[in-house]
């Protein structure tokens, strides 16, 4: 689960890491709270979505200007200028389709002098199985393109989940972000602090782009970018409440009701597969027989017929969907389950597009018999190679 930049700050404040002042922005009425509350003489709105590149984004809608979604304003006229020019408006950024996202927050906070700009992050290091910090000192920047044209420049440091972050790994980390006098006074007290919110609030991602060095010499978090295990999120009601639902597909968020595992992509084939390794496979070979799916779509290892119906449908709400692939591996789930679950979202969705059925595992033969009795319009495939090749040709038209 993802959060605003201006709710991830208010959680980092209560460890006690460096942020601005700041008022999110709801409505245009909340401006005026907004410009009396924070002091000048620099403002500084910011678009709150869930996508990153707000400051080089640009807006759809020409009323909304060429600045971007991050500006500065020097008077509080031009504070309400900015908001009523982003409020309500679609950002187009790096992260975002070409439609972009309508942005309905904003934040407003105090200006700071910078000095310069860093890069530090935590996520969890997949090969080490421990907690990571990755800094550079080429903040302000895409991670990624630094990794790219200077991976010399950034530094993977795991954590020993045991001992945590250690006064010799603060210093690494300071040596890496070039840190100085009370900048690296700084570190060495933010670093730990920022290792307890991630670790205590099961954050799957931190990103501090940029960590700055501000002209008095001290370090602020000047961005936060906030992602959560979503299957530790019943450990943490008060982060559950900052949910907003505006910012996630309309697909997701029926299918978390149904604790269906889907995520929307961008390509023509729906899968629905139980297992994620399973499911991560299906995608692959679509996209080997030259198309691409249209989401990750994972029913579990114990769905009832019912669970089945509810994902096919939800996949069917995409219009970009050509053709659908059920690729399911019956162990607790029994494949004859599985197909009536199928046909019974055939019948409640009418189905106008190709659908490749793979079934294979307890009760195959059963499944494979209702499926074949149904009367429907359903492929079916003898493996996932087969299952891949029918479905690819059948929405080529082939």
């Amino acid at each position: 689960m993802n959060i605003h930049e201006y709710q991830a700050k208010a959680v980092l404040k209560e460890f006690g890491a460096p942020v601005a002042d700041g008022v999110p922005i709801l409505t245009l009425d909340d401006v005026q709270t907004a410009v009396d509350t924070l002091p000048g003489p620099l403002w500084v709105v910011k678009s709150q979505i869930h996508a990153g590149g707000r400051g080089k984004g640009k807006f759809v809608e020409a009323a909304a200007g060429e600045k971007g979604g991050v500006r500065l304003a020097f008077s509080k006229e031009e504070v309400m200028d900015h908001a009523k020019a982003m409020l309500g408006n679609h950002l187009v950024t790096a992260q975002t389709s070409a439609d972009g996202k309508q942005v309905n927050r904003l934040y407003v906070e105090d200006g700071a002098d910078i000095a310069s700009e860093l890069y530090l992050s935590l996520l969890v290091d997949r090969e080490t199985g421990q907690p990571a910090f990755v800094a550079s000192t080429e903040g302000g920047m895409d991670i990624e393109a630094v990794a790219h044209d200077t991976p010399d420049k950034i530094l993977t440091l795991p954590i020993d989940p045991m001992a945590g972050v250690t006064e010799d790994a603060a210093g690494k980390l300071c040596d890496a972000l070039a840190l100085e006098g009370a900048a690296r006074e700084d570190g060495m007290k933010l670093f730990p602090v920022l290792y307890k919110a991630f670790t205590e609030k099961d954050m799957s991602m931190l990103e501090i782009n940029p960590l700055i060095v501000m002209e008095n010499g001290h370090l602020r978090v000047l961005d936060a970018k906030v992602s959560f295990d979503g299957n530790a999120l019943f450990r943490h009601p008060d982060i559950m409440e900052l949910r907003d639902t505006t910012e996630e597909d309309e697909k997701e968020i029926e299918a978390s009701e149904w604790d269906l595992a889907y995520i929307a992509l961008d390509g023509t084939i729906g899968c629905m597969v139980n297992g994620a390794g399973l499911a991560m496979a299906t995608m692959d070979i679509i996209k080997l027989y030259g198309e691409e799916p249209a989401n990750f779509c994972d029913v579990g290892g114990g769905a009832n017929a019912e669970k089945v119906a509810a994902a096919f449908k939800i996949i069917m709400k995409d219009p970009n969907v050509k053709g659908i692939l059920v690729n399911i591996f019956g162990g607790i789930m029994k494949c004859d389950v599985i197909a009536e679950g199928v046909i019974q979202a055939v019948k409640e969705t009418s189905l106008a597009v190709p659908l490749v059925v793979r079934l294979e595992g307890t009760n195959v033969e059963k499944g494979k018999e209702i499926l074949a009795q149904s009367g429907m319009n359903i492929i079916p495939a003898d493996d996932l190679d087969d299952a891949a090749q029918k479905i690819v040709a059948a929405v080529k038209g082939a």
